[in-house]
């Protein structure tokens, strides 16, 4: 079955494909993981707040996000941040953002969506008799959220945001739409160089899986470990 299989190729590609390729994809996926719970955050408050300016913005932000494929979205966001940038900043030539930064924008602002809907539903946990005991302390509401409510979700969501956070890593492997040297993109220019395509694609995917199913593990032990806690 194997008699044809070239185990030199992985063997010689190794050192490119971790080194250029795993980087770029780990590196956008912790970006991308840092800016979307921070800004997912952000919109799961302003769904939460009883004030229609802020909920229904982020409601149609979070729905809009939802509704479309991430491919679309990584080309909206390639084409269009350089005109967007140059309109923030009244310059009449699009800014060179590049496609790191592009990536880096489009996954933080697709993700965000996704992790203000786990938020909401981590704030939504804690009971509201809480927050009522904060304010009855005299604490503000950004006091009552940022020591009380917040850090009680955190820790309900963290099995389920890390969960969204192993999807991320692999949804990074989009980013070859817009020719983004990532792990997946690395080992594709290998496998057209070679002509050794059976070999890269089936390598990818047992890293993929092992790094994948690994966190996956991880993360249930967390999750039993809360629960016990509880």
């Amino acid at each position: 079955m194997f008699s044809g299989f070239d185990f030199d190729v992985i063997v010689r590609s190794a050192p490119y494909l971790f080194r250029e390729g795993m980087t770029f994809t780990l590196t956008l996926t912790a970006m991308a993981m840092t800016g979307g719970i921070f800004f997912g955050t952000l919109l799961a408050m302003m769904r939460l707040s009883n004030h229609a300016m802020l909920s229904v913005p982020a409601a149609a932000y979070v729905n809009l996000m939802r509704s479309v494929p991430l491919v679309l979205v990584i080309f909206w966001f390639y084409f269009l941040v350089p005109y967007i940038g140059a309109w923030v900043i009244g310059s009449k030539v699009p800014i060179q953002v590049g496609p790191f930064w592009s990536c880096v924008v489009t996954f933080t602002m697709f993700e965000s969506a996704y992790y203000a809907e786990i938020m909401r539903a981590g704030i939504q946990s804690v009971s509201r008799g809480q927050a009522w005991a904060g304010y009855a302390l005299g604490l503000t509401y950004r006091q009552t959220m940022a020591s009380i409510v917040l850090p009680q979700a955190f820790r309900n969501m963290l099995p389920v945001l890390l969960t969204q956070t192993i999807i991320l890593f692999q949804d990074t492997s989009l980013v070859y739409v817009i020719s983004v040297t990532d792990f997946l993109g690395a080992a594709a220019k290998i496998a057209q160089r070679d002509g050794r395509l059976v070999e890269m694609y089936l390598f990818v995917a047992i890293v993929y899986f092992v790094i994948s199913f690994s966190l996956s593990l991880l993360v249930r032990r967390l999750q039993n470990r809360i629960a016990i806690v509880r």
